[in-house]
């Protein structure tokens, strides 16, 4: 009986992994993951001019999906600086800090457990922060540009490297990227239950609209 109940368990798995499609990655670009690089270079170039963006003005927003649903959320409270130098992407900078506290979710219920030692452990790690260490012009899925940064989210600081499409004005900076992260490579590790896993690929969205401080 033991046996047979097990079986019944596995098929039932199975089965709601197969039938589920809902991974919020698929068919998006992928961040490229790499230890983390210095960053001083990027901090000593001098700008000509500094463009601000906050949750005021930008969107950061994600989605995540176990197997029987998709999650969508954001974070409502972060700031940032744009560096730019001759309105030419490549040789400018971009740095963020976001309040981990401020991560929503479409569930309440599921709002506090991301607060939780289980995922963003959001009172030993309130800050994540991104620091651009090269921006390149091309990118993936049409962007116009490929940025790579140091990404510290849950005390782990990784180089990842993303798709954006970037437009630069005397005025403005607006930056717009779709990219998807593993949770893993920042030790969040949570598996969710045995009958409704978590995916490990949550998708991030950039809507940046910074204005010149």
């Amino acid at each position: 009986m033991i046996r047979l109940r097990t079986l019944c368990s596995c098929a039932g798995l199975l089965l709601a992994l197969s039938a589920c499609d809902d991974d919020p990655g698929k068919g998006k670009a992928k961040a490229g993951v790499a230890a983390p690089q210095d960053t001083s270079a990027a901090a000593a170039a001098a700008p000509n001019a500094t463009f601000a963006f906050s949750n005021a003005d930008s969107k950061l927003t994600y989605v995540g999906a176990k197997v029987s649903k998709k999650h969508d959320g954001s974070f409502g409270t972060f700031k940032g600086t744009v560096n730019a130098v001759g309105n030419d992407p490549t040789k400018s900078t971009v740095t963020v800090e976001i309040d981990t506290a401020s991560i929503t979710s479409d569930d309440e219920k599921l709002t506090k457990h991301l607060k939780s030692a289980d995922f963003f452990d959001v009172e030993k790690f309130p800050k994540a922060r991104f620091t651009s260490t090269a921006i390149k012009a091309g990118g993936d899925k049409g962007a116009s540009h490929t940025v790579t940064g140091n990404l510290e989210l849950h005390g782990v600081t990784k180089s990842i490297t993303f798709p954006a499409t970037i437009k630069m004005s005397n005025d403005a900076v607006d930056v717009d990227a779709e990219f998807s992260i593993n949770r893993k490579d920042f030790g969040i590790v949570y598996p969710g239950m045995p009958d409704d896993l978590i995916k490990d690929e949550v998708l991030i969205k950039l809507e940046i609209r910074s204005k010149k401080a």
